[in-house]
C-alpha cells in the first residue's frame, strides 16, 4: 500500500500532459472516425510514457525504452506547454466573437504548427555541438600573475542511451581550441553504469589544459555509480575535487580551486558536500573558486567567504518553460549572478538530460576568464 502514492503520481503526469493536448487537437475539434482514431493514439500514447519510462530507468535500464521515453515525454511538454497557451488564446477568441468550431480550429492548427516547429528545431539545437559562451569575471584578491586565467567549463554532458561519441569527440576539439589554462567538468557526466557509458565519456581524457582538468559529482552520478565515475575519471586523467581543493600557482600568486560532492551523495558512505573539509588547509590569503553541482549550494559558499561559485544542473530549464519550476528549487537558473561578496556562475549544461530537445535553452562550452578586481 506504501507504493500507492508513487504509483499514482507516476501515472497522473502522463495524464496531465496528455489530457489537455488531446482536448485540443482531437476532442474540441473533431468527430466520426477521426475522433476515435485521434483519442486511440493519445491512448496508446498516454499507456507508452510510463511504461517505457519505467523500463528505461528502472531496475532493467534499457536504453531503447529509455530513448522512446525521454523522447514521447520532451515531445508532449512542448504540446502541453502550448496547448495551455492555445486555450488562453482560444478563450480572447471566445471574448472577441469568434463562434465553434472555427475558434478551436484556429487553436488546434496553431498549437500543432508552432509544437511541431519548436519540437524539431529543440532535437537541432539538443544535438549541435554547444555554441561557446566567454565571459570575463572579475576576481577579489586575484594576484596579476594570474590575471587572464582561463577556465573552460564543461557539464551536464549526461552521457546516456543515445551513443554520442561523434558528439563528445566535437566537444573536446571546441575545448581545445579555446586553449584553457585549467578544464572544468562540473557534475552530471554520465546516465548509467561506467562499463555502458565509458566509450563517450573516453574523449574526454584528450582535453588539453596545462593547469590542470578537474571534475566533481552531480546527482545523477549518484542515480548510479558515483565511485565509479570519480575512478574512471581518474584513469583518463581528470582529478576529481572529491570535498577536496588544488592550489593554482603562477609565478608568487595563488588560487585556490575547490569542489564539493552532490547534496545527493549524502545517502553514500563517505560522500555528500563538506565544504569545511574541501577549505581544509587551504591558502586563507588566496582567493577560492568553488566547482559545486548544484546553485542553491552558493549560500553556504557565500557563508565561507568564496569568491566564485561554478555550477550546472539546470540546463538553463533546457525544454521552455521548464525553468519555471526549476526555478521553484534554485536560486539561478542560468548566468552570473551576485549572492552577497560571492558571485555565481551557472552554466546551461553542455549536453542534455532525457528528451533529445533543448527549446530556448541552447546548451554551452563556457569560457571563464579570470581578472584581478
Amino acid at each position: 500500500m506504501k507504493y500507492v502514492p508513487r504509483i499514482a503520481l507516476f501515472l497522473a503526469i502522463p495524464a496531465l500532459l496528455f489530457l489537455l493536448p488531446w482536448w485540443t487537437l482531437i476532442g474540441a475539434t473533431t468527430e466520426g472516425p477521426l475522433f476515435w482514431f485521434g483519442s486511440a493514439a493519445f491512448l496508446a500514447g498516454f499507456a507508452c510514457l510510463p511504461a517505457s519510462m519505467f523500463l528505461g530507468h528502472g531496475p532493467r535500464q534499457s536504453d531503447a525504452a529509455s530513448i522512446v521515453g525521454d523522447t514521447l515525454l520532451g515531445v508532449m511538454w512542448v504540446v502541453f506547454s502550448w496547448s495551455v497557451i492555445g486555450n488562453i488564446v482560444g478563450l480572447g477568441l471566445a471574448l472577441g466573437g469568434v463562434d465553434d468550431p472555427t475558434r478551436s480550429r484556429i487553436v488546434a492548427i496553431g498549437v500543432l504548427a508552432i509544437a511541431a516547429a519548436l519540437t524539431v528545431w529543440g532535437v537541432i539545437e539538443a544535438r549541435r555541438v554547444p555554441r561557446v559562451r566567454t565571459l570575463d569575471i572579475a576576481i577579489r584578491g586575484l594576484g596579476p600573475a594570474l590575471d587572464g586565467l582561463r577556465m573552460v567549463v564543461i557539464t551536464d554532458t549526461h552521457y546516456a542511451a543515445l551513443d554520442r561519441l561523434r558528439w563528445s569527440e566535437k566537444v573536446v576539439d571546441v575545448v581545445n581550441a579555446q586553449q584553457p589554462d585549467i578544464a572544468c567538468h562540473a557534475g552530471d557526466l554520465a546516465d548509467g553504469s561506467v562499463a555502458k557509458r565509458h566509450p563517450q565519456v573516453d574523449p574526454l581524457g584528450k582535453i588539453e589544459a596545462p593547469l590542470g582538468r578537474f571534475y566533481i559529482t552531480g546527482n545523477h552520478e549518484y542515480f548510479g555509480d558515483a565511485p565509479g565515475w570519480i575512478d574512471h575519471m581518474t584513469s583518463i586523467g581528470w582529478q576529481p575535487l572529491h570535498n577536496q581543493h588544488e592550489t593554482i600557482t603562477r609565478g608568487d600568486d595563488r588560487l585556490v580551486l575547490a569542489g564539493i560532492d552532490d547534496p545527493t551523495g549524502v545517502g553514500l558512505p563517505g560522500h555528500g558536500p563538506d565544504l569545511p573539509a574541501a577549505l581544509a588547509g587551504a591558502d586563507p590569503d588566496a582567493p577560492v573558486v568553488l566547482l559545486a553541482h548544484q546553485p542553491r549550494q552558493v549560500a553556504e559558499a557565500a557563508a565561507a567567504g568564496v569568491a566564485l561559485q561554478i555550477s550546472g544542473h539546470t540546463h538553463g530549464g533546457q525544454i521552455w518553460p521548464f525553468h519555471y519550476l526549476v526555478r521553484l528549487e534554485q536560486p539561478v537558473v542560468a548566468g552570473l549572478s551576485r549572492h552577497g561578496d560571492t558571485q555565481l556562475y551557472t552554466s546551461r549544461g553542455t549536453g542534455f538530460w532525457g528528451p533529445q530537445l533543448r527549446v530556448f535553452a541552447p546548451s554551452e562550452i563556457t569560457v571563464l576568464v579570470l581578472r584581478s578586481a
